[in-house]
């Protein structure tokens, strides 16, 4: 009998837009009637036990459309697809941290969830109270929980800091405790979000770890992820969702393989329309030649410029920017990091646009590369924007063959080699 059962799931939203910004000019008698209309739609949404939506129009978004699919007990299912395409509102649906539109779930045995930042926890209890609150949220006695204490703490590697009070401490610390208490408490089902990217990687591969064992010991986890070789090397299945839709379905060696190919088309240059309710992102990416000229092709003897520009529209401080490129297996390859600066280039901005620029040497082997970009919060390193895929270009072999036929490893790195005899015999 499968762990969990997911039969035409569906999960709207309604979006709320506002002409009026969009209108050079607008009479008074328009203003006054727009906003009747408005007050009578949010009365009837009121009564009707609707969410009440602001803006002048009303959009219904599908987050999700008819999903269906099976996980078997046992089996660690892998969630991959673009952003926006749906993964995390199908975890907050699984996780009954939100109700579905449509369709049917049907969940069997106790399930523990990490899909943010310290999912679960109380800002003002101590980290000790906290694992006791979470093991009897999931259904575990206080003789069960002890009997796992110091193996969680040992865990999550926060021993000095047990009797604190959580909010206190760092966004780290945060993640390490909720994974610990959510992987140790013996749950049948285990559901985690790409919250992992918050640790560092020897945490981030001791969680991959413990999500393995976990599920050699016949539970059931269910694994969203932007890292390709995290979800090959966990995950026996794999899910591809677009647009909210299940997209693929199988083997998840070939779930991946089917979704990079789909978005390693050439694309060196890109931009993204405004947001609202965002103080900053990105406006466009692009890849640049040695002659400064947007390029799709670049040839492995020769560097390249990664060119991307920032709208702040207020003032945002202690910020950073991110950038990963990636390979054509999904491997990161490099990351850049605004932090490394000298000095911090992020410390305040005003409102206006931004342009940035990183060097590259001529250091990376044939391949097809993506870019991935991202900002975030200096201090609690929360991202405010992550943008995978912006970008995408090719290091092509240039005409020596046999100079590079032999050459491998994830960079093309030439050398000085320096020799002199030390004795001679």
């Amino acid at each position: 009998m499968p762990a969990i059962t997911v039969e035409n799931l569906s999960k709207s939203y309604l979006v709320g837009h506002n002409t009026a910004q969009t209108e050079r000019y607008t009479a008074l008698r328009d203003v006054l009637a727009r906003n009747a209309r408005n007050l009578a739609r949010k009365t009837r949404d009121m009564f009707q036990g609707r969410a009440i939506v602001q803006g002048d129009e009303v959009e219904e978004f599908w987050a999700l459309k008819d999903v269906s699919f099976e996980v078997k007990r046992g089996e660690t299912l892998g969630i991959i697809g673009r952003n926006g395409a749906g993964k995390s509102t199908l975890l907050k649906v699984l996780s009954r941290i939100t109700e579905p539109t449509k369709g049917r779930i049907t969940i069997r045995g106790r399930v523990a969830s990490l899909l943010e930042v310290g999912t679960g926890f109380h800002p003002e209890l101590t980290g000790r109270e906290n694992m006791f609150l979470n093991g009897a949220i999931l259904g575990m006695t206080r003789a069960e929980i002890r009997r796992r204490f110091d193996e969680i703490v040992a865990f999550a590697e926060v021993e000095r800091f047990l009797d604190t009070p959580v909010k206190r401490y760092s966004s780290g610390m945060y993640v390490r405790l909720a994974f610990a208490v959510a992987a140790h408490l013996e749950p049948e089902i285990l559901i985690v979000d790409e919250v992992l990217a918050v640790g560092d990687v020897a945490f981030q591969q001791k969680c991959l770890g413990k999500m393995s064992s976990v599920a050699k010991q016949g539970r059931t986890v269910l694994f969203v992820s932007h890292n390709m070789p995290a979800i090959t090397q966990l995950c026996d299945h794999g899910i591809l969702l677009d647009r909210g839709t299940v997209h693929q379905s199988g083997l998840a060696k070939n779930v991946v393989s089917s979704y990079l190919s789909r978005i390693q088309a050439l694309n060196p240059s890109s931009t993204f329309p405004r947001k609202n309710g965002t103080p900053v992102q990105y406006v466009a990416v692009s890849v640049k030649d040695n002659a400064d000229v947007v390029s799709s092709v670049i040839a492995d003897t020769q560097g390249f410029t990664i060119e991307f520009d920032v709208a702040v529209y207020e003032v945002v401080a202690n910020i950073y920017f991110g950038l990963v490129l990636v390979n054509s297996e999904g491997l990161d390859i490099l990351f850049a990091d605004s932090r490394d600066h000298e000095r911090a280039i992020a410390d305040k901005l005003k409102p206006g646009r931004y342009r940035y620029r990183l060097q590259f040497p001529p250091i990376f082997r044939p391949d097809k590369y993506s870019i991935n970009v991202g900002i975030a919060d200096a201090a609690t390193l929360r991202r405010l924007e992550f943008v995978d895929f912006a970008c995408t270009f090719e290091v092509a072999q240039s005409g020596n063959i046999q100079r590079t036929s032999f050459r491998s490893g994830l960079i093309n790195l030439r050398l000085t080699w320096n020799s002199g005899i030390v004795k001679q015999w």
